[in-house]
């Protein structure tokens, strides 16, 4: 038991937090988050972090189930989900080119921080196709036996919980890393990563459609 519990607690956050890039998004969150204030930015942080541990842990027990019942594959989710962090991205490049991001704290609802920190702040910028895909494919490998699988599960809810725990600690402190930049720093790095991002999309989705594409038995040449 100890075996398997440590094995994912390890796994897990090994295996997402290089996808999920918290120190990189924390830039787009921090443009996302323009105006919220310390108060309501903390607010928005530890909801994200709350979307993503329960994204992130349903995709994990139940993520391959889903999918299964509803006929979806997981090239499938990965270009839905390309496409949409393609779009998200390009949201965020003319948002920063017009200088738009920003909106007055005092305009910050209570059902506004819940809606935007889900979208596009918790999917599909943090948890997205790539690490949703991945969370899957951990769940779908867990032990059979049911001891080991519950162990594997302790051990990946803790792994999970350490996750998000870094993704609000980069998110809580954004202004603070954007602001060692400086204010044309800021609008630099703010483009640059909502270009990544843009292109990050394309790339998965791309490669998504070449999965599906050699899925059918046709190839690129």
């Amino acid at each position: 038991m100890d075996m398997f519990f440590l094995k994912a607690a390890l796994l897990v956050p090994l295996t997402l937090l290089p996808i999920l890039n918290p120190l990189g998004n924390a830039t787009v969150f921090a443009s996302a988050a323009a105006g919220a204030g310390p108060e309501l930015e903390s607010r928005l942080a530890r909801q994200v972090a709350l979307n993503c541990l329960f994204l992130l842990l349903g995709a994990m027990l139940i993520g391959s189930q889903v999918l299964a019942f509803f006929g979806v594959t997981l090239p499938a989710v990965r270009l839905g989900g390309g496409l949409m962090v393609a779009a998200a991205g390009w949201c965020f490049l003319n948002e920063a080119a017009a200088g738009t991001g920003a909106q007055a704290g005092n305009a910050w609802s209570e059902s506004l921080v819940k809606t935007r920190s889900f979208y596009p702040i918790s999917f599909p910028l943090t948890a997205g196709p790539g690490s949703l895909a991945a969370a899957i494919t951990l769940g779908a490998t867990e032990p059979g036996d049911l001891y080991d699988r519950a162990a594997s599960v302790a051990g990946s809810i803790l792994g999970l919980a350490v996750t998000v725990a870094v993704i609000y600690l980069f998110y809580r402190h954004a202004s603070r890393i954007v602001g060692l930049l400086g204010e044309a720093g800021t609008v630099v790095v703010r483009r640059l990563f909502a270009f990544i991002l843009l292109c990050a999309g394309i790339q998965v989705a791309w490669n998504a459609a070449l999965d599906l594409l050699a899925a059918s038995g046709l190839r690129l040449s």
